[in-house]
């Protein structure tokens, strides 16, 4: 049984086909919420994300989603799934806007791609990053169960995510550079790539976060 999964509105991001993919996989109830008592109260947590990253954590910090994203992961140790900017919000630093200070509840930075941008066959490369890339899974996860190692999913980002501690690094994706795809810590999850648009694969991540109970 999912429970109730609170989605954080913090006013950016496609937060309705986020709730409408949890749905469609089976979640009981699905909340799009900035409300601290409705996000307090659920059982999982979502924090996705699009959009400009000082923009981000101006409204973050404004509507003290961060103090509630922190006690999800902290105190109540609740099962929680960053997506895309929201994943990168997680992070100490995002160079982008001449350098942005996120929340620092993983350690590690974000990038710029870098422009140009080539593959290693000397293939210029677009910036922003926009469609589908295989995902390597470097590492067993309760959320990779059933799908299989290389699996394309769905990215949109001009910015990519290193962590400092390399054990958190569950996926990565090799475009121009070598990026993590997806990290994991204790009760959380997070993706760089898009699942509510990634087709079956990404809907079966989304099934597994459902059924996961937190644990590694």
């Amino acid at each position: 049984m999912s429970g109730v999964v609170a989605v954080i509105d913090y006013g950016m991001g496609n937060l309705h086909s986020v709730a409408s993919a949890l749905e469609h996989v089976g979640a009981d109830k699905v909340v799009v919420t900035h409300d601290a008592e409705q996000i307090r109260q659920a059982d999982r947590v979502v924090f996705p994300g699009v959009g400009a990253m000082r923009d981000c954590m101006a409204e973050i910090r404004r509507l003290e989603c961060d103090k509630l994203l922190a006690d999800a992961l902290l105190e109540q140790h609740k099962p929680v799934l960053a997506i895309c900017v929201g994943m990168q919000a997680l992070l100490g630093h995002s160079e982008e806007n001449n350098g942005v200070d996120c929340l620092n509840l993983v350690d590690g930075q974000v990038r710029y791609f870098g422009n140009p941008l080539t593959s290693v066959d000397g293939e210029r490369l677009k910036v922003p990053h926009m469609g589908w890339n295989e995902v390597r899974q470097t590492r067993d996860h309760p959320l990779w169960q059933g799908i299989e190692d290389g699996t394309r999913f769905y990215f949109v980002h001009s910015y990519y995510v290193q962590a400092n501690d390399r054990e958190l690094v569950v996926g990565a994706l090799d475009y121009g550079v070598a990026a993590d795809a997806a990290l994991a810590r204790d009760n959380l999850f997070a993706t760089q790539f898009h699942p509510e648009k990634s087709h079956t694969a990404g809907l079966k991540l989304l099934k597994n976060f459902l059924a996961w109970d937190g644990q590694r």
